[in-house]
């Protein structure tokens, strides 16, 4: 049987494809404060200049292409399983070829209804105020915003309590839960974080390899061989 690896990755693993994230501009997010264009009550204020954010987010989304690290994860799949828990909400993951991908955070690429969580679409154009769903509902981007539940973090523990090998890829280990999935590992389940600003140290059994996305994971391969 083989092993099961689970990794979780947050922003770093997408910024050397060219996806910013508001973590590098002091909270601000493409010129706009996060709690304007990433908050419930900031689309309560002014739904359109949050839509016209993420119809932005979705045509830099097309301009972008996976890095090494997305294929190198992609390629983990012909020798180990592979589940790939991310904070990010672009199709990174998918579009190198990795099969089992969980996002927390929601995905840009689609959208729901504002009154229905599952009311979920595929959407890959603009959304605009007057979208509305099939019950006549605005329709909104599928992005989990602060403030509001992570539905699928139960998901993520249980993923991560039956893992082998859980390997962290460019996240701060600060925003919660998705931080606190460390801590659903078995005692013996090896750890490797991979980050060029550590957010903890190496020890017992956590291995950190201070590097960006594509050199990390070009030495963790070497060490999983």
């Amino acid at each position: 049987m083989k092993k099961h690896i689970v990794v979780l990755t947050g922003a770093g693993m997408s910024a050397e494809s060219g996806v910013k994230t508001f973590r590098d501009h002091d909270g601000l997010w493409e010129g706009h404060d996060v709690m304007e264009v990433a908050s419930p009550q900031g689309f309560a204020r002014n739904p359109k200049l949050v839509l016209d954010f993420y119809n932005q987010r979705r045509k830099q989304l097309k301009e972008v292409q996976p890095n090494q690290a997305h294929k190198d994860l992609a390629k983990l799949e012909n020798h180990f399983k592979v589940t790939i828990v991310t904070q990010n909400v672009d199709d990174l993951h998918e579009r190198a070829g990795s099969s089992d991908v969980v996002h927390l955070h929601g995905e840009l690429l689609k959208i729901r209804s504002t009154k229905n969580y599952n009311d979920i679409k595929t959407w890959t154009e603009d959304l605009n105020l007057g979208d509305l769903c099939d019950n006549g509902y605005q329709l909104r981007p599928h992005i989990v915003w602060f403030g509001e539940d992570v539905p699928e973090i139960e998901t993520a523990v249980k993923i991560c309590y039956a893992a082998d090998i859980l390997i962290i890829i460019g996240t701060s280990m600060q925003v919660y839960p998705a931080a606190s999935l460390i801590n659903y590992v078995q005692p013996d389940t090896s750890i490797f974080y991979i980050d060029p600003k550590p957010a903890i140290k190496s020890g017992g059994k956590i291995t950190v390899i201070p590097k960006s996305a594509t050199e990390g994971l070009k030495e963790l391969m070497d060490i999983l061989k």
